[in-house]
C-alpha cells in the first residue's frame, strides 16, 4: 500500500515563484518514490494557483503516476472546488477544521504557507507525524524548521524531534525515506 503524504502551503503563488517550483518538484519526486500526494485540495479552474496545484500537477507528470495518487481534502461540500489535478476528492464540509485531516496523512511537508498551515503543522506535531519544512522560502515552513513545536517527547526513540528542514527536494525525499517509519504512532483518541 503506497503511503500518503500531505503537501501544505501557499494557498496562491504563480507559477515562475519558488514555491510552486518546489511544490510540482516535490509532487512529481514522490510519486516517483511511490507515494501519493494529498492537499487541502484548492486551486485553479483555468489557472494553477497555489501550492496544492503545483504538488498535484507535479505527481501527475511522474512516469509513476497513476489514478489515484492525488488526493484533494476539500474544506466544503461542493466536489467542483477542488483542484482539476484530483484524482480523488474529499469533499468534507468542515471548513478549517479538515486541517486536522490532512495532518493526518503518513507525512507532512510544508512549503512556505500562512495561518492554514500553521494549524496543519500543529496537528500534524499533536498526531505524531513526520513533518518536513523547506526552509529556504518565506512562510511558516522556514519559521518552525528545526525547532520542535513545543516541549513534549513524541517519541522515546527519536532524540531531536522536529521539524526537518530541507532546502530541496532531493533532500526532502531523502529524509522522508530515512525516518517516515520512525513516525508510526496512530492517534487513537484524547486521553
Amino acid at each position: 500500500m503506497k503511503q500518503i503524504i500531505a503537501v501544505i502551503g501557499d494557498r496562491h503563488c504563480l507559477a515562475d515563484e519558488p514555491k510552486a517550483k518546489i511544490a510540482y518538484e516535490l509532487g512529481k519526486a514522490l510519486v516517483d518514490n511511490g507515494f501519493r500526494v494529498l492537499t487541502g485540495g484548492m486551486g485553479g479552474k483555468e489557472t494553477d494557483d497555489g501550492v496544492m496545484d503545483f504538488a498535484m500537477k507535479g505527481a501527475r507528470s511522474s512516469n509513476r503516476y497513476s489514478d489515484g495518487d492525488t488526493i484533494a481534502v476539500i474544506p466544503g461540500f461542493a466536489p467542483e472546488q477542488a483542484s482539476r489535478y484530483a484524482d480523488i476528492v474529499i469533499p468534507t464540509g468542515l471548513d478549517v477544521y479538515r486541517n486536522c485531516i490532512t495532518a493526518n496523512a503518513d507525512a507532512v511537508i510544508a512549503i512556505g504557507g500562512g495561518a492554514g498551515t500553521l494549524c496543519e503543522m500543529a496537528f500534524a506535531w499533536s498526531l505524531g507525524r513526520l513533518i518536513i519544512g523547506f526552509n529556504n522560502v518565506e512562510g511558516w515552513s522556514s519559521r518552525l524548521s528545526n525547532k520542535p513545536i513545543d516541549q513534549r517527547k513524541r517519541y522515546e526513540n527519536i532524540d531531536a524531534d522536529c521539524v526537518y528542514g530541507v532546502d530541496s527536494v532531493s533532500c526532502a525525499i531523502q529524509l522522508l525515506q530515512e525516518k517516515i517509519m520512525l513516525y508510526n504512532k496512530r492517534h487513537k483518541c484524547i486521553q
